[in-house]
C-alpha cells in the first residue's frame, strides 16, 4: 500500500492561518492560473482509493460552497473527538479513532492500494509513525507569517529523496518527494 500527502503551503511553510482560514490560497478562478490547470490534483485523486483526513480539515472542507469536493471517494475522518458527518455523506465518510498504524493495517487488510492523508496534525502523526511514502507539496508564493505548520516536531530526522519539481507561470512550485 502507498500512503501519500498532496498539500499546498505558503512559502513560509504554513497550510492555513492560525484560525484554519485558507483565504490566502489561490482559487481555480485565479486570473494568474494557467487556463484549466489543477496542478496534477485530478490525476492524483484518480490514483487514490481512500482519504484519511483530520477532523479540523474535514470541518473546514464542509464549509466550502458548492458540491462535495471528493465525490464518492471513501473518506475516514481521524479524530479522538466526536465527528458530525452530514447524512448525505454517510455512505462514503466514516469517523475513526484508531492510531495511524492500526488504520493503515485495517485498510491494507481491506485491499486498499493508495491512501491520501490530509490535515496538518494527521499528516504529522502519520510521518511520526513512519507511514508516509510520498509527499507532494505545492508552495504558494506568499508569506503569511504565522499559522498552522505542515511539519511539527519529530523524534528523528526523516530523509527524503527528491523525485521531481515543476514550476508554474503563476509562481507555484510543486515538488514530489519519496520518504527515503
Amino acid at each position: 500500500m502507498k500512503v501519500s500527502v498532496y498539500i499546498a503551503t505558503s512559502l513560509d511553510g504554513f497550510i492555513a492561518r492560525k484560525d484554519g482560514a485558507l483565504d490566502w490560497l489561490p482559487g481555480i478562478e485565479d486570473p494568474e492560473s494557467p487556463e484549466g490547470e489543477d496542478y496534477g490534483y485530478h490525476e492524483f485523486m484518480v490514483s487514490i482509493d481512500v482519504l484519511i483526513m483530520g477532523r479540523n480539515t474535514f470541518e473546514t472542507v464542509l464549509s466550502f460552497e458548492g458540491d462535495w469536493f471528493y465525490g464518492n471517494k471513501r473518506m475516514i475522518i481521524l479524530s479522538s473527538h466526536p465527528v458530525s458527518i452530514p447524512g448525505e455523506l454517510s455512505a462514503t465518510v466514516v469517523a475513526s479513532s484508531c492510531t495511524p498504524a492500526e488504520l493503515i493495517e485495517k485498510l491494507a487488510e481491506e485491499g486498499f492500494q493508495h491512501v491520501y492523508v490530509d490535515g496538518g496534525i494527521t499528516i504529522q502523526s502519520f510521518l511520526k509513525a513512519g507511514l508516509i511514502d510520498e509527499l507532494i507539496i505545492t508552495r504558494i508564493p506568499i508569506l503569511i507569517g504565522s499559522g498552522i505548520p505542515l511539519f511539527g516536531e519529530i523524534d528523528a530526522d526523516i530523509k527524503l529523496r527528491h523525485l521531481q519539481t515543476q514550476s508554474f507561470s503563476n509562481g507555484l512550485v510543486q515538488s514530489r518527494y519519496q520518504i527515503a
